[in-house]
């Protein structure tokens, strides 16, 4: 079974860590320890080759059109920031069964944050939901672990303020970033408010359903809102497509997308989804 994060309703501060260690052991398996590999290289020019130069440089568009062999160069990789924004609200903390979508989101928001600071790109964090807990992108692992351990507390009845999250991180992005979004993205405006920050960062989302979501196929569902506690009564098929929707939202808005069953293994998948994807925001090779 491919879960990361035990269903203990309180893990002790060890076996959290363990946990996040060995989500990111996984995504870094193999000779390219990287899951962001390509975004923090910057072409500059291309150059006659010289003896030594590795085949693999060669640029075979200049070298064909010039009929002279042409290397490319590269700026010396950038420690591009990573912020991982984490989705604190009710609809993320109240699930039909464990782990619930916000517990596997923090495991992989955890896995995503260790295998950063092993490739030197500094790690930050910001809430979605209300709380306003902001951590400037860092190396440290002291502070990583901190605000990591800090999100396994939270509240039932916090509702989602992407718009509001969105607008205090922009000024904050100083340079082209990569902003990871780990929500269920129950916030209509959500696809809007990220396409803006595409536009001049890597963004990406990863958009979490809990299988009663997926479960539910036909008629209807009388329900209260987790956020909000209003009750309303919708369809069945709705709330079975809803994920969907927002995946193509965000297709729309140019945004790289991955649907994680909070009931099924994802690592794999997870792993697979960064290594292919091509960084989007910005100029890049």
């Amino acid at each position: 079974m491919d879960q990361f994060l035990p269903p203990a309703p309180l893990l002790d501060a060890r076996r959290f860590e363990l946990a996040i260690r060995r989500l990111a052991d996984a995504l870094g398996h193999g000779t390219d320890r990287s899951i962001f590999r390509g975004a923090g290289l910057e072409y500059e020019q291309s150059r006659p080759y010289q003896a030594g130069d590795p085949v693999k440089a060669i640029d075979w568009r200049i070298t064909g059109r010039t009929g002279k062999l042409h290397v490319k160069e590269y700026e010396a990789p950038r420690r591009i920031p990573v912020w991982l924004l984490v989705d604190t609200s009710a609809s993320m903390t109240v699930g039909s069964r464990r782990p619930t979508k916000y517990e596997t989101a923090l495991a992989i928001a955890g896995g995503l944050a260790l295998v950063g600071l092993e490739r030197m790109r500094p790690v930050g964090c910001l809430c979605l939901g209300t709380r306003r807990l902001v951590v400037q992108p860092t190396l440290s692992r002291l502070t990583t672990l901190g605000w990591l351990h800090r999100l396994r507390r939270h509240r039932l009845d916090e509702p989602t303020d992407l718009a509001a999250a969105t607008r205090l991180l922009e000024p904050l992005l100083a340079e082209r970033s990569l902003v990871v979004v780990l929500s269920d993205l129950q916030d209509p405006d959500a696809a809007p408010c990220l396409g803006r920050l595409a536009q001049r960062h890597d963004v990406c989302a990863l958009v979490f359903r809990d299988p009663a979501e997926r479960g539910l196929r036909a008629g209807f569902l009388r329900g209260r809102e987790a956020e909000t506690g209003r009750t309303l009564t919708t369809r069945g098929r709705f709330a079975a497509e809803a994920a969907a929707e927002r995946l193509a939202d965000l297709a729309t808005a140019g945004i790289d997308g991955l649907l994680i069953d909070t009931d099924r293994p994802y690592a794999a998948r997870l792993r697979l989804f960064f290594t292919r994807r091509r960084p989007q925001g910005g100029r890049h090779p």
